[in-house]
């Protein structure tokens, strides 16, 4: 092993007196190492990757006998002082640093990873066609990285098993998850990466990814023309406001650049790695513009990125991407930052969402769902739901109770009671409905205004949610009202019109009570499990951040209402046969046999719908559960 010394080259360069100069006379140093030599304590043993300004090696070193990254650059910044303070999973390990050849090179040494870069994943992509690309295909490139830097290949894994699994759609989530709770973790300690790329992310042979090569170091002081000497980042990924930034005329300054900026740049290396290319117009001009070119190039980039995402590229997205993920990874390309993800934590938990297959699909529903195609039409459905849910009560109510009154009333007594009946009935159920609509107007118009565009404050939304969750307790309450001064009519008008007697009266009354209870429960089930299945993710995809734990505390109250509506309907038939028949006399109850078989095999039959709902809802719920707990 050769050391510097013995390659006859003197690295040392004479000091010109200028910050360019010494510029390249640490170019000149930086150009002379290679793998084969020695460096202080580190054997250096192959090339792992080069760029303008710096170059690493895979490295032994000596006195600790382990292998390490090496990253030999020009000496400027407190980058690895920062960086080791650094300790999360999916950020590079900095070890520590030395200064070689008179100050002039910065030796950086870190954990190795063995994996290769994303951009080795990329290569792949463009290599395997769109229908053929899966979680396998991440291991696949990490496997032939492995391969040519002669390791071994692990074992099989539960990482490993469940990546090779996923759609390639839920790998980039899988990765975009881990990357950006990384983002956010750096971010909290005051620090930015402003350089993502596929270059800059390394993969263990496990899969997962690790952040390296923070440009958190950089000078305006520098005395260069190419901004990006002491910017850093790439083009290629850069946010608008960072491309500002590096503009050479343009005020905009590195200090304006916030945690948004590395979304952005995160965004565009996640769709590059999940269509094969970016999400906007670039040439080679634009990414290699030279000093004289580059404000040039950079004054294209900012016109492009300055607009939504254009068609063609949307269409590059694979039949298989959710539509939460095409969601996320837009909202993070957004050209105004303030359209975008606020934290890398808030960024993460909707990646996580993205590979919650139910949770996702409720938030974002697919758009040849059922679910998508009848959002317009809630209050046609809630009207359908109302009415199914009492006809039952209604025909109960005819046929049981009009087989026992008839007999009892003359012709003119009877055709007293329909016009008392006509009097009652016409203004009070259209007002009951108008009174249902009027508590249940949150959970309809807001959602709808979401979908076309409409904005709302965060107490809106809060109030929508909370209303949307009970608008099956409000329909039940609001039919159960109306059966209850239903019945007080009725037999009110029997007492006025004829002269039956008591125990008729209380047996008829208490009947309408049951019917009561079939407008409770089954209008409850199909009005809960619609504005839960359809109506609550609208308010979670538009509110997220907004969202509290008193969100949560909602949902697991509304499971807990669901069990006692649950068990309603499963008494209803019980119910019904010991009010039947309570307080008639032998003669009386031939009349009502019928009614009561009847009665017995619709509730029977609802009862099976309600508790199919109870299930369905039960998993909604839990899947929204999940969704509030991530803060999406």
């Amino acid at each position: 092993m050769e050391t510097l010394a013995d390659t006859g080259t003197a690295l040392a360069v004479t000091a010109l007196g200028t910050d360019g100069a010494a510029a390249t006379g640490a170019d000149a140093a930086l150009g002379v190492i290679d793998a084969g030599t020695r460096i202080d304590d580190f054997d250096l043993l192959t090339l792992l990757g080069r760029g303008a300004f710096a170059r690493v090696f895979l490295a032994r070193q000596r006195s600790m006998q382990r292998l390490v990254a090496v990253k030999i650059s020009h000496n400027h910044g407190n980058e690895p002082q920062t960086l080791a303070h650094l300790d999360h999973d999916h950020i590079v390990r900095v070890f520590d640093q030395r200064l070689i050849e008179d100050d002039r090179l910065k030796l950086v040494y870190m954990q190795y990873v063995p994996g290769g870069t994303v951009l080795g994943v990329l290569r792949q992509v463009h290599k395997t066609p769109p229908e053929l690309r899966s979680g396998q295909l991440l291991l696949d490139a990490i496997d032939a990285e492995l391969a040519d830097r002669g390791a071994i290949r692990p074992s099989d894994s539960r990482i490993r098993s469940d990546i090779a699994r996923m759609s390639w759609p839920e790998a980039i989530a899988w990765l975009g998850r881990r990357l950006a709770d990384a983002l956010d973790y750096a971010a909290r300690r005051g620090v930015l990466h402003r350089d993502i790329k596929p270059a800059n992310v390394l993969l263990t042979a496990e899969g997962s990814p690790k952040l390296a090569d923070f440009n958190i170091s950089f000078d305006e002081h520098v005395r260069d023309a190419h901004p990006l000497r002491y910017f850093g980042g790439s083009l290629a990924y850069m946010s608008p406001e960072q491309l500002a930034a590096a503009h050479p005329d343009r005020l905009a300054s590195a200090a304006d650049l916030d945690t948004r900026s590395d979304l952005y740049a995160l965004g565009v290396m996640l769709w590059e790695l999940l269509t094969g290319r970016r999400p906007f117009e670039t040439t080679d001009a634009d990414l290699d513009p030279g000093t004289d070119g580059l404000p040039e190039a950079i004054d294209r980039q900012l016109e492009i990125r300055s607009r939504p995402i254009e068609r063609r590229f949307l269409a590059d997205l694979p039949a298989d991407c959710p539509a939460a993920l095409r969601r996320v990874l837009l909202s993070c390309l957004a050209p105004d930052p303030a359209d975008r993800p606020e934290r890398g934590r808030e960024l993460a938990a909707q990646f996580e969402l993205c590979l919650d297959e139910r949770a996702r699909n409720l938030v974002d529903p697919p758009k040849n769902s059922w679910q998508y195609r009848l959002a317009p039409w809630t209050l046609l459905i809630t009207t359908i739901a109302g009415l199914v849910g009492n006809f039952g009560a209604v025909m109960y109510n005819k046929n049981h109770n009009g087989r026992l009154v008839e007999p009892a009333l003359t012709a003119q007594q009877h055709a007293s009671l329909e016009k008392l009946g006509l009097f009652f009935d016409w203004p009070f159920y259209p007002l009951l409905f108008a009174l249902l609509l009027y508590l249940c107007r949150r959970a309809i118009w807001i959602p709808r205004g979401l979908r076309h565009g409409k904005r709302y404050d965060a107490e809106t939304l809060a109030r929508a949610r909370t209303d949307t969750l009970t608008v099956g307790d409000r329909a039940a309450l609001v039919g159960f009202t109306g059966w209850v001064l239903a019945g007080i009519s009725f037999v009110t008008g029997l007492l006025v019109v004829g002269d039956l007697p008591a125990t008729m009266l209380l047996h008829l009354l208490m009947t309408l009570v049951v019917c009561g209870a079939i407008s409770v429960s089954y209008p409850f089930f199909l009005t809960t499990y619609w504005y839960v299945h359809c109506q609550y993710p609208t308010l979670l995809r538009h509110g997220r951040g907004d969202l509290t734990a008193e969100d949560a505390q909602r949902l697991q109250a509304l499971g807990k209402r669901a069990t006692v509506y649950l068990g309603i309907a499963a008494a209803v038939p019980m119910i019904a046969v010991l009010t039947g028949v309570s307080f008639l006399n032998p003669g009386q109850l031939p009349l009502i046999v019928g009614s009561m078989r009847w009665l017995c095999i619709f509730a029977v039959a609802a009862f099976v719908i309600a508790y199919w709902l109870f299930r369905k809802l039960e998993d909604d719920l839990r899947a929204l559960q999940r969704v509030v707990a991530t803060g999406v």
